[in-house]
């Protein structure tokens, strides 16, 4: 198909030249959350934290546990394979992090069971221990079972961060470390959050293989 046909067939409820101009409204509100992000020292400075705390934790031997819903829950299991896997080095050594949003036996179990804003918490009791590391990521901060997992993380010992948008919601002032994209649309805050992800990713390989140089033995 030509380009020309797809144009020939666009729909008629949305003319082509609004719809070019609702992309560039798109990609000029990106952005312009990526440029306030970049301007905020005091939030790059609780990147550099993050990364370190999560290097600390790993380097410890302990383990990062990460939780979200919808798009969160999506780069929970991102984050996760970063440090499992391997984030741009190939030859790295994986190290422990697990995505609490991925066993839907559990989910649904403990959903049905427990209730949903008891999902994240009942995983922590069970799979937690004290030095572990619970990232908690939300786009309004507001997700019931976020709160309740930040809750339950402190009394088990577990240290937290939490990525958030819009102002941090309930869940500002509850994690050891949060960083909250200076947006309150939820489409800006994910796109942030995946920036972020990948800048705190590649801080920590650089860490972790500064300290182990053959990247396979700790």
């Amino acid at each position: 198909m030509r380009l020309s046909d797809i144009r020939e067939t666009q729909p008629l409820n949305l003319p082509h030249e609004e719809s070019l101009a609702l992309i560039e409204k798109n990609l000029s509100e990106a952005l312009q959350t990526l440029k306030l992000i970049s301007e905020d020292r005091e939030l790059l400075e609780r990147i550099y934290q993050v990364s370190n705390l999560i290097f600390q934790v790993l380097s410890s031997g302990n383990k990062v546990l990460i939780a979200g819903n919808g798009g969160s829950a999506a780069d929970s299991q991102h984050l996760a394979a970063e440090i499992v896997g391997a984030f741009e080095s190939r030859d790295v050594k994986g190290f422990p992090a697990i995505a609490l949003t991925t066993d839907t036996s559990v989910l649904t179990a403990l959903s049905n069971d427990y209730g949903y804003e008891n999902l994240f918490a009942r995983q922590l009791e069970a799979l937690g221990s004290p030095g572990d590391l619970l990232i908690a990521i939300s786009t309004s901060g507001n997700s019931p079972n976020i709160l309740k997992a930040l809750e339950r993380a402190r009394s088990l010992g577990i240290k937290t961060i939490s990525l958030l948008g819009k102002g941090g919601g309930k869940a500002k002032g509850l994690a050891d470390i949060e960083l909250i994209v200076p947006s309150y649309r939820t489409a800006r805050v994910q796109e942030a959050h995946t920036l972020i992800i990948h800048l705190i990713c590649d801080l920590i390989e650089r860490y972790l293989k500064n300290k182990y140089p053959t990247y396979r033995e700790r």
